[in-house]
């Protein structure tokens, strides 16, 4: 049975939320003030599927891709940017002022530049023994056949017609399938996962195929497979050879919108510890100014880091080291010659580290986070510390979906 309901707000998640019989009810693509025709969706008591919009919000506008709506990469193409930017901007608010932190939030700046860099298409075989290949539908595992995404770098291009022909390629293997592709300056690195072992036949095959879309590495589940040539990016003035399935931010821009938001308060520090850094995106652009002391669990990617600052001129000297700090954070006796830390962890946040960043008596603590929740559970051990949030920025790199990375600064 169909439902006319009244939108009150759009939700954390870009759902609009009618309050229709007292609790919230979730329409995806509807906006604040509309009047929407949906209907039930099986299981899911607090959701319904937009069928109409009978009155349409003055923000809604028209979706610049085909597959919005189905596909579930992007929540809110359909809103007009200024409204859809004061929304983002609020999730970080909100997020905070429930937390009861009172901080300065400074505007959001849109870190989407070319587009993202990095994606994962999935491989599914369906109805019939049909192939496809493209990214999940909106609030499902089902897979969403694209030949094309908007949103890209343009340094992706070809990425998904790769993509569809390693899934061809081995479809005698049988398995659903994964594909990472990241842009690197020199081709496409791929890393393919569920295609269990490849025997040498397919090894052959999948040469070729690596020539025909100017794939620079394949591995699967991070062994290599084949390669054409090193994968590499750039960071700062450092070339990085990336680990298979390396993290980087979702965009060139964002990642470096991140790091100049922390080196404009990194100024005067003259021995820094990056936490969490990964394969380098904080870390080599300090070095310019600073000593670093680099971590991470991923051994993989501190050793490019190593690698890149070594063969790197003009950098301050970077010790790297590969630690897990959710089990072994660095504690206060080990902070006190930093004269400022950052970290940037993944979105489970850095609950023990923040701990012991708590008790220490670094003057300065740059926080990066892609998930503000766990990010306001770790700005209160620093408060509760003695630490004082003095602003929180929002970036926007994953533009046309609720989340939201930002940079906070703390000083003691």
């Amino acid at each position: 049975m169909n439902e006319v309901l009244k939108i009150d707000h759009v939700g954390h998640r870009g759902d609009g939320v009618s309050h229709a019989g007292g609790g919230a009810i979730y329409v995806p693509y509807a906006l604040s003030g509309e009047t929407v025709e949906t209907a039930l969706v099986s299981g899911h008591p607090d959701r319904r599927k937009l069928l109409r919009v009978d009155v349409a919000s003055p923000e809604r506008i028209a979706p610049f891709c085909p597959h919005f709506g189905v596909c579930g990469g992007c929540a809110t193409q359909h809103w007009q940017d200024d409204a859809y930017r004061a929304w983002k901007r609020n999730l970080v608010i909100e997020t905070l002022a429930q937390a009861k932190i009172d901080c300065a939030v400074e505007p959001l700046i849109d870190a989407h530049g070319a587009g993202r860099r990095r994606i994962t298409l999935h491989a599914r075989r369906g109805t019939h023994d049909v192939l496809k290949v493209g990214f999940s539908a909106a609030a499902s595992h089902d897979v969403v056949a694209i030949d094309a995404c908007p949103i890209l770098d343009p340094a992706l291009h070809g990425a998904i017609e790769a993509a569809w022909a390693l899934a061809e390629a081995l479809t005698p293997v049988g398995k659903p399938l994964d594909i990472q592709v990241t842009a690197a300056e020199n081709g496409l690195d791929v890393d393919v996962r569920g295609s269990g072992p490849l025997p040498p036949r397919l090894v052959t095959a999948l040469s070729k195929l690596a020539e025909h879309h100017r794939l620079a590495r394949l591995t699967r589940h991070g062994e290599l497979v084949l390669m054409r040539m090193p994968p590499t990016v750039m960071i700062g003035t450092a070339r990085v050879t990336l680990p298979p399935g390396a993290f980087l931010q979702a965009t060139a821009l964002g990642e470096q919108t991140l790091a100049d938001l922390a080196l404009a308060e990194i100024k005067r520090a003259k021995l820094i510890a990056d936490l969490f850094c990964g394969v380098g995106p904080f870390a080599l652009r300090l070095a310019t100014k600073a000593r670093v002391f680099a971590c991470d669990s991923d051994a993989p990617a501190v050793a490019a880091l190593q690698k890149a600052a070594q063969a790197t001129p003009g950098l301050k000297p970077i010790k790297a080291e590969a630690r897990d700090l959710f089990r072994r954070p660095l504690a206060p006796p080990e902070l006190l010659d930093f004269d400022a830390v950052l970290f940037d962890p993944p979105r489970q946040g850095a609950q023990a580290q923040a701990a012991q960043l708590a008790a220490s008596k670094v003057p300065l603590i740059i926080a990066v986070s892609c998930n503000a929740t766990t990010f306001a559970r770790d700005a209160r051990l620093l408060i509760d510390g003695g630490y004082r949030l003095e602003k929180v920025t929002p970036v926007d790199q994953f533009k046309y979906t609720p989340h939201v990375e930002l940079v906070a600064v703390f000083r003691k």
